[in-house]
């Protein structure tokens, strides 16, 4: 990443990920985007869409910046068979003996919940761990893929590699380096823990209901595309009611991080915004709690 001063301001750009000249897509715009037909598979026609310049830079000093972390405390989602929760103890807080105020708390979490990381390795041996993949592949151009009309009808709804060439036909070719986010409409239910996860029985994980990625996009986006990461406003990159979890397994693979339980997707739009995730530096860690933030143009 290059930091450049302008004035009072502060030019990002992330050199070799976010540095996109406008792009053709492979398919035709498409009417009524994500009407009902979304869900039906098929190929699309190669045409030309309306070009995209994809964002290189952003001055912090103008920019709009959005949270996408939901707030870690006791109403924090953790997969249902994880073995605790989040636990926050407070070890000091009240006057010092010199007079000043001091607070200070201990906190424990198990890696795999909240707005967090999956590292490569959590789905695949000898793959990348936490605190081993590169921080360009943490932040990039943000594509933003809406499939709440199709999550509306399903709730195990997952994403096709149709859904990605039309979303391409309209907002023109994911570029190399992106980071793609799916937005399911699943956002606004957090922390509800049935309306989020399908289902609250404790310590059951099968019966759990909520849309994702599905693998053959995901193959389309990680071999074609050539994209840095995904994530989802959903528990998982892989839908509630799968029992293999291939999307885990492809992307770790292929040492692509994947970002979980993303908030505020609703806040961004398709095209526009440079996404930057930053998770705890855990040494050989699966995951881990991440901090995330979409930079957005200043509004006109």
């Amino acid at each position: 990443m290059t930091i450049k001063r302008q004035g009072l301001g502060v030019l990002v750009g992330c050199l070799g990920v976010l540095g996109w000249a406008p792009s053709r897509a492979e398919g035709p715009a498409h009417s009524g985007w994500w009407s009902e037909d979304v869900i039906l598979e098929g190929e699309v026609q190669v045409g030309e869409p309306p070009p995209t310049v994809w964002p290189t830079t952003i001055d912090l000093a103008t920019a709009q910046v959005v949270d996408l972390t939901h707030t870690f405390d006791d109403t924090t989602l953790y997969w249902p068979t994880s073995p605790s929760a989040f636990e926050l103890k407070t070890l000091a807080k009240g006057p010092a003996p010199g007079g000043y105020h001091y607070e200070a708390n201990l906190f424990c979490t198990p890696e795999h919940g909240g707005t967090h990381l999956d590292a490569p390795v959590h789905f695949a041996e000898g793959a990348q761990s936490a605190d081993h993949i590169p921080l360009k592949r943490l932040m990039g151009s943000a594509a933003v893929i809406d499939i709440r009309v199709a999550t509306s009808r399903r709730a195990n709804y997952r994403l096709t590699r149709l859904d990605v060439k039309r979303w391409e036909a309209k907002f023109g070719a994911i570029p190399a380096g992106a980071v793609v986010l799916l937005n399911t409409g699943w956002g606004p239910r957090w922390p509800d823990r049935k309306a989020y996860l399908g289902d609250d029985t404790p310590g059951d994980a099968s019966k759990l209901q909520f849309p994702s990625f599905g693998p053959e996009a995901v193959e389309y986006l990680v071999n074609t595309r050539k994209i840095a990461a995904i994530g989802v406003d959903t528990a998982s990159i892989d839908p509630g009611d799968s029992k293999d979890f291939p999307v885990h397994r492809l992307v770790g693979a292929a040492n692509v991080p994947a970002l979980e339980n993303v908030a505020h997707l609703d806040a961004l739009p398709p095209v526009g915004a440079i996404v930057m995730a930053l998770p705890m530096k855990i040494g050989g860690g699966s995951g881990g709690p991440a901090r995330i933030v979409a930079f957005l143009p200043p509004k006109p």
